[in-house]
């Protein structure tokens, strides 16, 4: 959802969460990411340009997300562009690569990719803040 995209908070971010007609994996993919880079700039652009309530548009209806869709339509768009040995999922894989370059803790790392956790210690408590997830994704840029 465009509103799920937040321009206006101190740290700008864009909420992971569940909707009626998108549900998400597992408990730990709700989650609120830092906009930095080239993702801030692609946020601001959605917000500026849509009239639909929809980031996605294309992808989307009031009762479905057509997930399937938007991964074959990106990973064609990689291998036309000479990244045939990439998928969709090598993102995920490449935030966590990136994000150990940076030395960043991987509590903080598990919390932006929502990444489950590997002691119930560290499943208690609301997580780390905002502001600290975005220390650290600002390293990235």
């Amino acid at each position: 959802m465009v509103e799920d995209i937040r321009l206006d908070s101190e740290v700008p971010f864009v909420s992971v969460k569940s909707h009626s007609w998108r549900p998400l994996k597992t408990k730990g993919s709700k989650r609120d990411i830092p906009l930095v880079g080239k993702a801030m700039w692609s946020a601001k652009r959605i917000k500026e340009i849509l009239e639909s309530k929809f980031a996605f548009p294309r992808y989307n209806t009031s009762t479905f997300t057509s997930t399937n869709t938007a991964s074959a339509s990106l990973n064609k768009w990689l291998r036309s562009e000479g990244f045939s040995q990439y998928t969709m999922h090598s993102f995920r894989h490449s935030l966590r690569d990136r994000l150990r370059y940076v030395a960043c803790p991987s509590e903080i790392t598990d919390q932006i990719g929502g990444w489950s956790s590997k002691t119930v210690g560290q499943s208690y408590g609301n997580g780390y803040r905002l502001c600290d997830l975005n220390k650290w994704m600002q390293k990235l840029v």
